[in-house]
């Protein structure tokens, strides 16, 4: 039974991201009340609520499914591969089969989700608070083989990137280009990128630039 009730639970909560989702893609996120999410979900309201505590969450979920990602990709590691390393190559692998949450996927729907996030105010005020769990997540992660400043301070770099990265990618992919495309540079992009953080990005500029090597 308990088994079955999981299943349910998953069913009504796809359920509800999956009207979520249409309504506010079609008519956008402001216009759209959570009791009408909730009516075209065929739930109630405090229903809706027992899934999504807030209305930004309809929408944020799907990135919050990967919540942790990255400090699990630190732990996960095998034993001669270093966290940043490891970190890296998930990367890449994200690009490689692409990921939504990289930034490189041209579908239709991925592409007016991202501009929805990114162009809602309280939608993108809402994701820094999941980047920040996610950082302190990555930050515990790492400090099982470094100091307590050394830890945050890679965490929010490596985080850093990875945001800087894939909405550089989205950008591209928004102005028409095709993500078979965009994706050679992409993975030089994150290549020199990750490059940057294991040097130090101060090393990018000379003692007294203004501008990049």
């Amino acid at each position: 039974m308990t088994g079955l009730r999981h299943i349910k639970r998953q069913r009504i909560h796809e359920a509800i991201s999956t009207a979520a989702i249409t309504l506010f893609l079609e008519r956008g996120f402001g216009a759209v009340s959570v009791a009408e999410v909730a009516a075209a979900a065929e739930v109630s309201k405090p229903t809706l609520f027992k899934y999504f505590a807030t209305k930004e969450d309809l929408v944020l979920h799907r990135i919050a499914d990967h919540q942790g990602e990255a400090a699990r990709v630190v732990r996960r590691r095998g034993p001669q591969e270093g966290p940043l390393d490891a970190l890296e190559r998930h990367f890449l692998a994200g690009l490689e089969r692409r990921d939504p949450v990289t930034g490189l996927n041209d579908h239709a729907e991925v592409l007016a989700y991202h501009h929805m996030v990114f162009s809602t105010p309280t939608l993108a005020a809402r994701l820094f608070h999941y980047m920040a769990m996610d950082e302190e997540a990555l930050a515990e992660a790492l400090a099982e083989g470094a100091d307590d400043l050394t830890a945050p301070l890679l965490a929010g770099e490596v985080l850093a990137v990875q945001r800087v990265l894939a909405r550089r990618n989205w950008r591209r992919l928004a102005a028409g280009e095709t993500a078979a495309r965009v994706h050679p540079e992409a993975v030089r992009a994150a290549r020199h990128a990750f490059a940057l953080v294991r040097n130090g990005l101060g090393a990018a500029w000379a003692p007294g630039d203004m501008e990049p090597r």
